[in-house]
């Protein structure tokens, strides 16, 4: 069994928050039954936005790893969920992973008073989100629905960064960047996506895995995978955070590199496990 485990803003998401250009690649995941598993920076409600766009049922990873959303029965009755508690009207079994919000922001503040500058969506309203962002006034409202992990606008000299780093390290957080920074626990997509890959396993025996980012945010989920790829950033270059030995570099900018990856991959992979 094939699994794909895919961040999304800059990956399968473009600039624009359109994916376009995976169309050809989801149909073909889609006509082959492979999940799609949705690993991502954004919140509950904004994957669920895209998971309805996409026609997609399968678990998913929020947050950066905060959370895993298990859709009940997904696994079967036989398959036990660990350390799971029943959310949103027995939609989800849900695994939580991330720190409570609620004291990543106070860390925020904290952090502020030392004097850095830093704003967090917790400072922000939905229409500085929106234009910050880029996003609808309704997703901006879904990116404010935070539950593990803040993200935030570092707005001080690039040299302080390190200073940072050392004042969250020391009062038990993390720092990780996407498109910006983010402020969480100890989570990461990595211990997340672990947790997914053994419940398939489980259900269904040897599974295959493939892991799609851009990021640093999203190194710990890559390096869990069995086929790593990073997709290229908007100018063409890709992270060069990314030191993991033998991942994939895909030809194309977000989605269009998502697309060329998984196209070529599919296939090969299909008519291996077709020989096993």
């Amino acid at each position: 069994m094939i699994i794909i485990f895919t961040d999304l803003d800059g990956t399968l998401l473009d600039t624009a928050y359109g994916y376009t250009s995976a169309l050809p690649a989801l149909a073909l995941i889609e006509k082959h039954k492979i999940p799609l598993v949705l690993c991502s920076s954004k919140t509950r409600p904004e994957i669920e936005l895209y998971r309805e766009r996409l026609n997609n049922d399968h678990p998913f990873i929020c947050e950066n790893g905060g959370g895993v959303f298990i859709p009940i029965g997904y696994f079967g009755p036989h398959v036990v969920i660990p350390d799971h508690h029943r959310a949103l009207n027995n939609q989800y079994d849900v695994i939580t992973l991330g720190a409570n919000y609620s004291d990543v922001r106070k860390t925020i503040i904290r952090l502020q008073k030392e004097g850095f500058s830093i704003k967090g969506f917790g400072d922000m309203s939905v229409e500085m989100i929106s234009q910050a962002m880029g996003l609808s006034t309704e997703e901006a409202m879904m990116a404010k629905q935070r539950d593990f992990d803040e993200p935030f606008f570092f707005e001080d000299e690039e040299q302080k960064i390190d200073d940072l780093l050392r004042s969250v390290k020391h009062k038990g957080l993390t720092i990780t960047k996407g498109r910006i920074y983010h402020l969480l626990g100890q989570s990461d997509k990595g211990k997340a996506v672990s947790i997914l890959i053994d419940l398939y396993k489980h259900k269904y025996g040897p599974v295959t895995t493939i892991g799609i980012g851009d990021s640093k945010n999203d190194i710990p989920m890559i390096e869990k995978v069995d086929i790593p790829v990073v997709v290229q950033k908007p100018d063409g270059s890709y992270d060069d955070s990314i030191t993991i030995p033998k991942f994939i570099k895909a030809q194309g900018i977000g989605p269009a590199g998502w697309n060329n990856a998984i196209i070529s991959l599919i296939p090969k992979l299909l008519n291996q496990l077709s020989h096993k």
